[in-house]
């Protein structure tokens, strides 16, 4: 099973990703290690990127998680995954990747942005970020609230994962 943490910036994919490998004991992959330079340089300086600079880092991701399947293992990523169209790229055909989005207002994201530091992502990103984001629907996406704490939005992903594949 591959799991995708995605949403906005803000949205705590790192810090959930992280703790879902750790309770599913598995590896972790932070997305945003596959952006290439001029797409940092972009976001840095508060440009938005467009399809044509996600379509290469899309495939990237992609290509690790199907690295992960060949080797027959249990991973987290994390990804932004706006877009059905690149969730579509990342799952392929694949029926066990799994994305588990963090949904939060506006509000919320925009406060952690403003106190994040050492991130390459401009806070002034978000509205685009929000504004480009399609959200998924419930046959496309576990969908958990940033208004928890992490160990409980990890509790309802592990929760939701065990009814969505009781069969």
């Amino acid at each position: 099973m591959i799991l995708i943490a995605m949403g906005v910036s803000g949205a705590g994919k790192t810090r959930i990703g992280e703790l879902l490998a750790e309770r599913l004991h598995c590896s972790f992959t932070d997305g945003d290690a596959f952006h290439s330079e001029a797409n940092k340089k972009k976001m840095h300086d508060g440009i938005p990127l467009t399809d044509d600079d996600r379509w290469p880092w899309l495939r990237t991701i992609r290509e690790a998680i199907e690295e992960k399947q060949r080797a027959h293992e249990t991973a987290v990523f994390t990804c932004s995954s706006l877009k059905r169209s690149y969730r579509a790229i990342l799952r392929g055909s694949d029926r066990d990747v799994c994305f588990v989005y963090l949904k939060g207002t506006f509000a919320v994201l925009h406060e952690r942005l403003a106190s994040r530091t050492g991130h390459f992502f401009d806070p002034s990103l978000l509205q685009s970020q929000l504004d480009t984001l399609e959200e998924p629907g419930a046959d496309e996406a576990i969908e958990v609230s940033i208004a928890l704490t992490p160990e409980q939005i990890v509790d309802e992903v592990i929760k939701q994962l065990a009814t969505r594949y009781a069969t």
